[in-house]
């Protein structure tokens, strides 16, 4: 078997495959895992995971990779979460092999294990509630405390277990425990739980089971079913490994291929938090708008915001697969994006914060339509008309009536050149009672028209503005984003909430900008280069009507500037 990529960066992981494709182990079939839990949206750490995970199975001939849902705490879990997932990984560039796997499908061989570790004398029901047990567990450098019910006969434990599947007893009164080694080293394995008592509605198995697995007491035996080869996890499972290879020696067949579990370090981003139960909190108690929230590190909402799967697959191979866990400065994703949409996105103007700029010496009610590059990154993606007449927009910040020498932009009795238009010169401008420009009068040179080929064309002026043609100029709301916390690392002070930490700026809207009028034929989702502004998406629930842009981000990394 031969790698499908060989020019893909080689890593620990990927050089440990490549010798198991050498040594033809497993007769030389791959199959690898990606496991989430739908108990929330996926976030930009997951997405390494799922690039890792189903990239390999790309990479590599006789390679698949398996969806399978972690579905063993119906009190967190939803349909809403398996379908976002699904929806995620899809729009990430991914395919899994066959139907979507879930570990409720194994419920019945899990139990059935269950019952033969009871048999064996290595499982058994334990009386004591979770903090009782917890007291007896010992500490790293301390053994633990045998439960008193550990010694319980087997025939007890079938008849206590039969009574736990079968709803007889409250939340909480009664678990299941492997029976190990209460002195181990390792704390996982002091006689782990197995299962435990939930007395509610499953999204899949409905009302059929009052027991579940554990994530130990699953993971490790649905990647045996499923003939898994390799199950790579992050690092906070490592000290599970021992765990996970115990119960596989229980239940697995020598002439079945056998799962092997290798760890590699989690994604951290600065200014963020991945914790999805935090996220989750972030969600309930309306500090965003939603798990899509742009601000939000989830897919969805980076996808929301305007990333590109490229720029997301991008990003996470360049942060790369390592063993020791780091974090990355979220300025890495951006300038990610910011490589990907300068190749792909259309350039179009907007004005954001718009002023009128009257030109005096232009014909009064004419117009034209100018040519305008689309990307001068992609040769192939063409030319469009925009139109220009007497009365324009240009940013109000584009304008001082006097300035230094440094201020390129437009000032009284100076030329500057409009976009893809003409040489403008700074007359006159009519402020109101407090003494603001509101209003801007300058000439224009008929003979300067941007690509006509002129002497009086090729003249050069130090500055260029954006601009929209009044008459012509379409409304639209922007969303500007920035960080959702201002601090580098805000769930890293235990004694402090992190949501002190929000950024009270990470949102700001504005209305009654004005945009050019080819982009009422775009459709939600297409990306877009303001022209002198930053990267911009169609929101999703922008209309013709009602047009709705969120910033992606700027042309340029201006949060080292801020800080």
């Amino acid at each position: 078997m031969e790698e499908k990529n060989i020019e893909k960066r080689m890593d620990f992981i990927r050089e440990k495959i490549t010798e198991e494709v050498k040594s033809d182990k497993n007769g030389g079939e791959l199959l690898f895992r990606f496991p989430p839990e739908p108990n929330g949206y996926l976030h930009i750490g997951h997405a390494k995971s799922i690039c890792l995970n189903f990239g390999l199975s790309q990479e590599f001939e006789n390679a698949g990779t398996n969806l399978r849902f972690d579905d063993t705490n119906p009190t967190k879990e939803d349909q809403e979460y398996v379908d976002a997932i699904k929806a995620d990984i899809e729009w990430l560039g991914f395919n899994w092999v066959g139907e979507p796997k879930f570990t409720s499908d194994y419920f019945d061989q899990l139990y059935a294990w269950a019952i033969q570790l009871i048999k064996e004398g290595k499982a058994y029901v334990d009386d004591q509630d979770a903090n009782t047990i917890a007291s007896q567990k010992g500490t790293p450098t301390t053994p633990g405390t045998n439960s008193p019910f550990r010694e319980r006969s087997v025939e007890e434990n079938l008849e206590l277990f039969e009574g736990m599947k079968e709803g007889k007893f409250d939340e909480g009164s009664r678990v299941l425990r492997a029976k190990i080694d209460m002195a181990n080293a390792n704390m996982h394995l002091r006689d782990p739980f197995l299962y435990r008592i939930i007395k509610k509605a499953h999204h899949r198995t409905g009302t059929t089971w009052n027991i579940y697995p554990m994530y130990d007491w699953a993971h490790g035996q649905s990647d045996y079913i499923e003939g898994i080869t390799n199950s790579l996890c992050t690092t906070e499972f490592e000290v599970h490994r021992p765990l996970y290879n115990w119960f596989l020696d229980q239940i697995a067949d020598k002439d079945k291929v056998r799962p092997e579990q290798t760890e590699f370090s989690r994604l951290n981003l600065n200014y963020t938090v991945m914790s999805k139960r935090k996220l989750l909190q972030l969600v309930e108690e309306g500090v965003v708008n939603g798990w899509d929230d742009p601000r939000m590190p989830t897919i969805s909402g980076l996808r929301r915001r305007g990333y590109t799967p490229a720029s997301i697959r991008n990003f996470a191979e360049t942060v790369g697969i390592t063993k020791r866990d780091n974090v990355i400065d979220v300025s890495l994703l951006e300038f990610a994006v910011r490589q990907d949409l300068n190749k792909t996105a259309p350039r179009v103007m907007a004005v954001l914060d718009p002023i009128k700029l009257v030109i005096d010496n232009y014909e009064e009610g004419a117009e034209e339509w100018l040519e305008a590059e689309n990307n001068p990154e992609d040769e192939n993606s063409g030319t469009r008309k925009v139109p220009f007449s007497k009365v324009l927009y240009i940013e109000r910040d584009d304008f001082k009536e006097e300035a230094n020498r440094k201020f390129f932009r437009l000032t009284l009795g100076k030329e500057v050149r409009l976009k893809n238009a003409y040489i403008i010169k700074g007359e006159s401008c009519v402020k109101d009672e407090e003494g603001n420009v509101t209003e801007i009068h300058c000439t224009y040179d008929p003979l300067s028209r941007s690509g006509s080929g002129t002497e009086e064309s090729k003249r050069k002026v130090k500055g260029t503005l954006h601009w929209v043609s009044a008459a012509h100029a379409v409304d639209a709301k922007v969303n500007l984003y920035d960080r959702l916390f201002s601090d580098e690392a805000p769930d890293a002070d235990k004694d402090k909430d992190f949501k002190e930490f929000l950024n009270p700026n990470s949102l700001e809207v504005i209305e009654g900008c004005k945009v050019e009028p080819s982009l009422k034929d775009n459709k939600a989702g297409d990306n877009f280069q303001f022209q002198r502004l930053g990267y911009f998406i169609l929101d999703k629930e922008s209309t013709p009507e009602n047009m709705i842009f969120n910033k992606t981000v700027g042309l340029k990394d201006s949060w080292a500037k801020k800080k």
